[in-house]
């Protein structure tokens, strides 16, 4: 028997729905028919933030509960509508990406079992430069939100010393990520080191409270600077993305007053952040209207070399790098 199957009217072209009614997130009871509502509801400052960029699909067959896998390529048969680029990756491999240039195609996404959206930091006309330093401010156990949001305005005038301009959103769980527009100068590699560089001096000015050590032995009750999700191929999920959550959260732009008043990530999910875009507008409206450099931050990351502060862990999957100490977690490393 066939499945159920609507077709959408999206900005004038048709899209075929299967199973609108198969839902996704159970203790909600939100269908793949809301989900699609959802997105083409925020089609227009998702595709500013997340659009003609490569993509990865974070997919789910069946709930938010169960088996999830991610694709970058577009399958065999995506309508016209959809696009794709090529990307080098750092084994050197080369592999189309899926490229979300208009509302049907998010649609499109929905409609391949698209919860979560995982775009690159670069955009599909120059894949190899940054046109964002992204820092993760993720909370370690027995920190939470209010911990990151203590943390972020202090972060604010690192990165403004540093002549950037920071912008927020909420992770869509605990943690917040802060986006600085950047001219696309600068490789991947080259980006890291800045954020690097930045999470460094916050950590020297917030010893207490921020780490940037990749092994989590030595973290402690801290805000961690995931260094790492600067790097190629390793991405966040993007402004007005849906979180694979029991509560249906969205990782949701927000304003350095909303961050002050005391906001709740929480409220921000696929059922409310419509309202909310409609009563407040997008606070990332003007994000890439000025972009900043990062050659301060460069300036630091050389300062931090010279004062013997090294590069730090790739990532288990990324071939070795240069200058990368062990991949051995400290204790380990003693014993050995």
């Amino acid at each position: 028997m066939a499945s159920e199957r609507i077709t959408l009217d999206v900005a004038g072209r048709d899209v075929s729905l299967s199973s609108p009614h198969r839902v996704i997130w159970p203790e909600l009871g939100i269908t793949k028919q809301e989900l699609a509502e959802y997105v083409i509801a925020v089609a227009e400052p998702f595709l500013r933030a997340n659009g003609h960029r490569p993509v990865s699909l974070e997919r789910f067959p069946d709930t938010v509960d169960g088996e999830r896998f991610f694709s970058k390529n577009p399958p065999r048969g995506a309508p016209d509508y959809v696009h794709e680029v090529m990307c080098i990756y750092n084994s050197g491999r080369r592999h189309p990406q899926v490229v979300l240039d208009e509302a049907a195609a998010i649609v499109w996404a929905v409609q391949m079992n698209t919860v979560v959206f995982h775009p690159w930091a670069s955009l599909a006309a120059d894949t190899d430069n940054p046109v964002e330093l992204r820092i993760d401010l993720d909370p370690q156990p027995g920190t939470d939100f209010a911990d990151a949001a203590a943390v972020a305005p202090v972060l604010r005038e690192v990165l403004r010393e540093a002549g950037l301009e920071p912008w927020l959103k909420t992770s869509g769980n605990r943690g917040i990520h802060v986006f600085c527009p950047i001219e696309p100068t600068h490789e991947f590699l080259d980006v890291r080191h800045a954020v690097i560089a930045a999470g460094r001096e916050l950590a020297r000015r917030l010893p207490d409270a921020v780490t940037v050590d990749w092994w989590k032995e030595e973290r402690g009750r801290r805000i961690f600077v995931d260094f790492n999700q600067a790097n190629r191929d390793r991405t966040m999920a993007g402004a007005y993305s849906p979180r694979a959550l029991p509560s249906a959260t969205v990782a949701t732009p927000i304003t350095w007053a909303e961050l002050a008043e005391g906001v709740d990530p929480a409220a921000f999910t696929v059922r409310t952040v419509p309202q909310r875009l409609a009563a407040v507008g997008d606070p990332w409206e003007g994000l890439q209207e000025n972009p900043g450099r990062i050659d301060v931050l460069l300036e630091w990351w050389r300062r931090d070399l010279e004062a013997g502060l090294g590069e730090l862990p790739f990532p288990p999957e990324f071939p070795k790098m240069p200058g990368e100490p062990p991949r051995v977690q400290p204790s380990r490393a003693k014993k050995d």
